[in-house]
């Protein structure tokens, strides 16, 4: 089992960055495939982004390609999401996920683990 916590959201003006993290907690995190989702008030949640385990292939949601990248530091238990050129759509809570030994998935369904998420706020 791994528990999740995030860290780093706050409130920025568009066109500035932003980065999260999120501190794994349990023994082989390595082997976790990890993602990065979304809820925007009144929506649902959505991927965001996601970072293999293994091979560490990275994927992301057409919103947020050229402006996010996640990262991984498997020695640290952590994963990251850096994230530039914000714009006020981006404002939402994002949440880590963690699933175990599993391709990456775009679907919520597709993580097991899940941390209480952090707030960013983008302003325009």
């Amino acid at each position: 089992q791994v528990q999740l916590v995030e860290s780093g959201g706050g409130l920025v003006q568009a066109g500035g960055s932003l980065s999260l993290s999120c501190a794994a907690s349990g023994r082989g995190f390595s082997t976790y495939t990890m993602g990065w989702f979304r809820q925007a008030p009144g929506k649902e949640r959505e991927f965001v982004a996601a970072i293999q385990w293994g091979a560490g292939n990275e994927y992301y949601a057409d919103p947020v390609k050229g402006r996010f990248t996640i990262s991984r530091d498997n020695a640290k238990n952590a994963v990251f999401l850096q994230m530039r050129s914000l714009k006020p759509e981006d404002t939402a809570v994002y949440y880590c996920a963690a699933a175990w030994l599993a391709t990456a998935s775009l679907r919520e369904r597709g993580y097991t683990y899940w941390g209480q998420g952090t707030q960013v706020t983008v302003s325009s």
